[in-house]
């Protein structure tokens, strides 16, 4: 089992992994995405995320998608936007050795934080998360404006 940079040509399989993670929260109609935005967005002119793979004999079996931010209190951070191993896979350290991946890559980058949200009844994902030694804060609200939302938004 390797871990690595993810690269164009493993998009379709990161993507069946971003759907398989849609349909485990109960939202794969919430998903607008596509391999093709994909591609653009990740390796296109103005890059916006990056994406390491779990891989075994050729196949990726999970994966964890990150893009850097900003914090005007600590400086550069990783927002890990999904972290997904097949369910398949899963149990077999898949998972740790793509948060290892994270946190080495926030290490070389001198990144202050790493970041990400966890459904709050996704309970195998939060005991993952606690024994990792993770700080779950229950205190900061999300907000959202939909892609609707923008278009629609009034600046007056």
């Amino acid at each position: 089992m390797i871990v690595r940079k993810g690269k164009p040509e493993d998009l379709s399989a990161v993507f069946d992994l971003v759907m398989e993670l849609a349909i485990y929260e109960k939202a794969p109609h919430e998903v607008a995405n596509s391999v093709e935005r994909m591609t653009e967005d990740g390796f296109g002119e103005k890059p916006v995320f990056e994406f390491f793979v779990a891989e075994v004999d050729d196949q990726i079996l999970g994966t964890a998608i990150f893009y850097y931010r900003y914090s005007t209190w600590k400086g550069k951070a990783i927002y890990l936007e999904d972290l997904v191993v097949s369910e398949s896979a899963r149990g077999k350290g898949y998972g740790k050795l793509l948060l290892d991946a994270i946190v080495m890559e926030a290490k070389a980058t001198n990144s202050k934080q790493v970041r990400w949200q966890v459904l709050d009844w996704n309970e195998p994902a939060i005991n993952f998360y606690k024994k990792l030694g993770a700080d779950l804060d229950g205190e900061w609200i999300n907000c959202t404006l939909s892609e609707e939302q923008i278009q629609d938004y009034q600046t007056d």
